[in-house]
């Protein structure tokens, strides 16, 4: 039968653990660092991290927390350059395309679907991240369908953007014939069709189809033992189903060794049978059905026959019980169901 396929690529490939991009390098001289500059890279970072969650929050009141954040943000990093200290954004977020403040956390790399995948990137308290070769505010790096935050789990990839792991599967896996469901492992294909492993079986018993493969009908699978009964011819005397080595006879496929006689079941070695109501026979006992077998010899009359009291005879062996002469039509005599000559009858009863 057909032979099953089993795609077990059909998703982004597992994810591999990433190495940290560093931070780039100021673009002008920084002073030596020191305790103080450490303390006020963290506070542009918090300052930043904060003014990206009030705009995505759409919080605020009068003049908008965004504008005073930035206003206050641009104030210190005068202020910094004023004192010989320059404050280096660690990138731009793809998202928002304002400088990120912070160090940069662990890249995150799309996770796969192979069976053991995927892996929890991990966790990170930084206000920057890197994925998909970018770099983005933490909570901006989210689901492109559903807009899920990404920053704390698994996501995949597909045409440069990230998504989630339910809505990736719901837009990008392929579909069970079956189900209707997306295949988030392994992917059977038959039939020009896609299958979870589980929902391909016989439509006829619902058992999952073993090594002896399927046979298709209608675009339907079905095992060997259903579809045969199902849909191969079959044997005009046992009602099995045919599959090689038969014989096609009156109007109807037989098994070599069924088709025999119907009355002694022995096989046609002569190459010859006779048909009577649709069933094969010897000669012997078509004959006998038929009323057609010499009286005297117990063979069947083929050829020219001589009726008499109810029987027939060749004419050969229409003859007289006692003197064995052949009788003639007229000239003979009945006694206990044998035939006499006149002779013999006045002779032997008179």
């Amino acid at each position: 039968g057909p032979s099953l396929g089993v795609d077990t690529t059909a998703s982004p490939p597992c994810a591999m653990s990433s190495t940290p991009v560093p931070v780039p390098k100021p673009l002008l001289p920084s002073a030596p660092h020191t305790e103080a500059a450490r303390q006020l890279d963290e506070l542009l970072a918090d300052l930043g991290h904060t003014q990206s969650k009030l705009a995505a929050a759409g919080q605020g009141a009068g003049v908008p927390a965004e504008s005073s954040l930035d206003n206050m943000l641009d104030s210190l990093t005068r202020d910094l350059q004023e004192l010989g200290i320059t404050a280096a954004p660690a990138g731009v977020c793809a998202a928002c395309r304002k400088p990120i403040a912070g160090k940069v956390s662990p890249s995150l790399a799309p996770l796969g679907i192979t069976p053991g995948c995927p892996h929890s990137p991990p966790a990170s308290s930084s206000q920057v991240l890197t994925a998909l070769g970018k770099t983005w505010h933490p909570e901006h790096f989210t689901c492109a369908r559903c807009g899920q935050e990404l920053d704390k789990g698994p996501f995949f990839e597909q045409g440069g953007q990230a998504f989630c792991e339910e809505d990736y599967h719901q837009a990008f896996s392929p579909r069970c014939a079956y189900c209707t469901g997306p295949i988030r492992e392994k992917v059977l294909t038959a039939l020009e069709q896609t299958w979870h492993p589980e929902h391909f079986f016989c439509a006829q018993c619902g058992k999952v189809f073993g090594d002896e493969g399927f046979l298709e009908r209608n675009g339907k699978p079905y095992c060997h033992q259903d579809f045969l009964a199902m849909f191969a011819p079959k044997c005009q005397a046992c009602e099995r189903p045919v599959i090689d080595n038969y014989l096609s006879a009156l109007q109807g496929v037989w098994h070599a060794e069924c088709f025999v006689c119907t009355e002694c079941l022995t096989g046609f070695t002569g190459g010859s049978f006779f048909e009577l109501e649709g069933r094969p026979y010897c000669e012997l006992h078509f004959h006998q059905r038929q009323g057609t077998i010499c009286h005297g010899c117990g063979r069947p009359v083929t050829g020219r026959c001589i009726t008499a009291a109810g029987r027939r005879y060749h004419p050969e062996h229409f003859t007289c019980t006692y003197c064995l002469r052949r009788l003639h039509k007229g000239t003979f005599h009945e006694s206990g169901d044998k035939m006499y000559c006149q002779p013999c009858h006045d002779k032997l009863f008179l």
